[in-house]
């Protein structure tokens, strides 16, 4: 390498604020991940303080990533998954849920986070059936992640679209819907829509989101049930619905407590 010369991993580590707190390292935090900072500590402790039920809610969310995914490979026979803001890597990872049941299934991730970038390695890992990739592009602009998308995944074979608390990132809500129009749109018929994100509905999770917010990082946008439920606009939804998360197709023999994070799974007609 010449002199000067940075590698691909020091690029993204020189644009990692580590002064500022992150969405996708607190919620590795909060999951127990290793992946975060002080900052990113110090702002989870805080938000649990107010909202004592978040570490619940973040697993709740990936107990939830797990069913979906293993409901629409095992049962619906989907073979191709575009995840876009996929965050930073954790358990049960949507390529590894799938490809445990199914080996040869094909997932193409999609972030823009250099810390991300800089785990991509640990997220391009496959079975020798099937294929594990990740783009680096913006939710902002769907049309591109569709192009990029295409040369992995084959689109004209039904897809898997996930978009997993990402959308309250996006601040302006008819912005958010023109995203997730414009990237059912791109799918073909048969595809599904696998989709959580949180609610308005309690006081104190919304005055702890404020708090956040104020620090300075990237806003999370709180979003009522009735909001989140246009997503699905023109979609035929999978029982039970859009409903809190632990509601969502629980395993047999337990008692969920819902939360205020909701999905569903629609098929794109």
């Amino acid at each position: 390498m010449a002199d000067g010369q940075s590698t691909p991993d020091q690029e993204a580590l020189s644009k990692i604020d580590t002064t500022v707190p992150h969405s996708a390292r607190i919620w590795n935090y909060w999951m127990g991940g290793k992946d975060n900072y002080e900052v990113d500590r110090v702002a989870g402790d805080a938000y649990r303080e107010v909202a004592p039920n978040i570490e619940t809610m973040a697993r709740a969310s990936r107990d939830y990533l797990i069913r979906t995914v293993t409901f629409v490979t095992g049962e619906l026979g989907i073979r191709q998954f575009l995840d876009i803001g996929t965050g930073l890597p954790s358990y049960d990872n949507t390529h590894q849920v799938a490809q445990r049941v199914a080996p040869e299934s094909r997932i193409v991730y999609v972030d823009n986070d250099p810390l991300v970038l800089r785990h991509a390695q640990a997220l391009l890992t496959s079975t020798p059936e099937g294929v594990t990739n990740y783009i680096d592009a913006d939710l902002h602009e769907p049309e591109k992640i569709i192009e990029a998308a295409s040369r992995i995944l084959d689109f004209d074979q039904p897809v898997a679209l996930m978009l997993m608390g990402i959308l309250g990132h996006v601040q302006d809500y008819e912005e958010a819907k023109s995203i997730v129009r414009r990237l059912q749109a791109a799918l073909p018929s048969g595809s599904y829509f696998v989709h959580y994100d949180s609610t308005d509905t309690d006081a104190a999770l919304k005055e702890a989101q404020q708090g956040y917010d104020d620090t300075g990082a990237i806003p999370y946008v709180l979003r009522s049930p009735t909001q989140i439920s246009a997503y699905y606009e023109g979609l035929e939804l999978i029982d039970p619905g859009i409903v809190s998360c632990p509601l969502w197709r629980p395993e047999p023999g337990t008692s969920p407590e819902p939360t205020d994070v909701h999905g569903g799974v629609a098929r794109m007609p």
